[in-house]
């Protein structure tokens, strides 16, 4: 296969470029420098500003709102974002909850939720690890028994990204206890966090963010038309979206821009450069890797189970990336930003304090969107048939 970008993907990256200089609002866009989290309201402008444009939600296609980009569009897209940077579309919203409603989902779902998700007039959570079950996600605990035209819910989910912003969240529950195997009797519901009996806490990291929490359901009753799928095939689903989830989760540019602040650090360090460039050769081969899965998604929907390769090897990358940054930074990384700092993007003491910060968020990385060790048996099972 031919890998260069045609002269018409060039043009597209221009016009992304352009668009994201053009529109992307200056205090969204410093934050997004300095490493910080935008705010609730900075968020959803800048994912309505991506909606006017068509542009809001990537995967989708255009029978169902989206823009109909090809894969490598799509790659291109969220390459510009990363570099940028800025804020990528909810994920949740857009990579997740979406293309399932959109392959599970029945025409009055999809009437129901596509426009408002695109939009983020629904900001959603995703409610699938619990304590207990995290990477063995089959291991859930979490209740619904079927009362008339509803299911009633009861457990605890944790370390859910975003749910103090969310309205909804899709969620997975045990509906048949008594399945042969673990896998079986789970389904896939979508509840409203405003219903009676759940409770949001925050989990509140050592950085001192906020940006996961715990998600209490004490007898939530949620309709029964909020099942997604058939009960107890919910695994299916889920499958089908952690596909998804991890094509998108190498974020081969958010790589790309660590390595640029490391070369702007290193001022000429020859052993520094050899890493860099070391990291550089082994991003590379990343990207080509997610081109040919892309290429082959031209040609099916079906979920590609290399698509592990790119979670498993985008966050080492990462990890190395920001792992050499820290040690290039040094003792400078542990200076404590200021939100009232003039605005110089040309001025590495606008970022240096994301550095430590950013470098143990990271850390999880391994962990959220299935853990390392999980990709490794997904990928010795499908692709060397161990």
């Amino acid at each position: 296969m031919d890998l260069r970008f045609t002269a018409e993907e060039e043009a597209f990256r221009q016009d992304v470029r352009a668009f994201i200089r053009d529109n992307l609002d200056p205090v969204t866009h410093r934050k997004m420098v300095e490493g910080r989290i935008p705010d609730r309201e900075e968020i959803v402008a800048w994912q309505r500003t991506l909606n006017s444009r068509g542009w809001a939600t990537p995967s989708w296609p255009k029978s169902h709102g989206g823009p109909g980009f090809t894969p490598v569009e799509r790659y291109i897209f969220l390459d510009e974002l990363h570099q940028a940077p800025a804020p990528e579309p909810v994920s949740f919203n857009v990579s997740m909850l979406g293309p399932v409603v959109i392959q599970y989902g029945t025409p009055a779902q999809q009437e129901r939720f596509l426009a408002p998700t695109a939009n983020l007039d629904i900001w959603w959570a995703q409610g699938f690890s619990e304590p207990g079950a995290g990477s063995d996600l089959a291991a859930l605990r979490t209740s619904a028994r079927r009362e008339g035209d509803h299911y009633v819910v009861s457990g605890h989910k944790i370390w859910q990204g975003m749910a103090h912003h969310a309205d909804w969240m899709f969620t997975l529950v045990r509906t048949d206890p008594q399945a042969p195997k673990k896998q079986m009797g789970i389904s896939f519901l979508l509840i409203d966090l405003r219903l009676p009996g759940v409770t949001i806490r925050p989990i509140i990291t050592l950085d001192e963010r906020h940006e996961v929490n715990e998600v209490f359901l004490d007898e939530v009753r949620v309709p029964v038309d909020c099942l997604i799928g058939e009960e107890n095939k919910g695994w299916d689903v889920t499958k089908f979206l952690l596909s998804n989830e991890r094509t998108g989760i190498a974020r081969i540019g958010m790589t790309k821009h660590l390595i640029r602040r490391i070369k702007r650090l290193a001022k000429g360090d020859k052993s520094v450069l050899a890493k860099t460039a070391a990291l550089e050769a082994e991003l590379k081969i990343l990207e080509i890797t997610q081109l040919r899965i892309l290429d082959g998604q031209r040609r099916s929907t079906a979920a590609d189970p290399r698509s592990s390769i790119l979670k498993l090897k985008g966050v080492e990358l990462r990890q190395a990336a920001s792992e050499l940054l820290l040690s290039v930074a040094g003792p400078s990384a542990l200076e404590v930003q200021h939100d009232d700092a003039p605005l110089s993007l040309d001025d590495a003491g606008e970022w240096i304090g994301s550095v430590m910060p950013n470098y143990g968020i990271l850390r999880a990385a391994s962990i959220f969107g299935g853990s390392s060790e999980v990709q490794k048996g997904i990928l010795a099972k499908t692709q060397l048939g161990l």
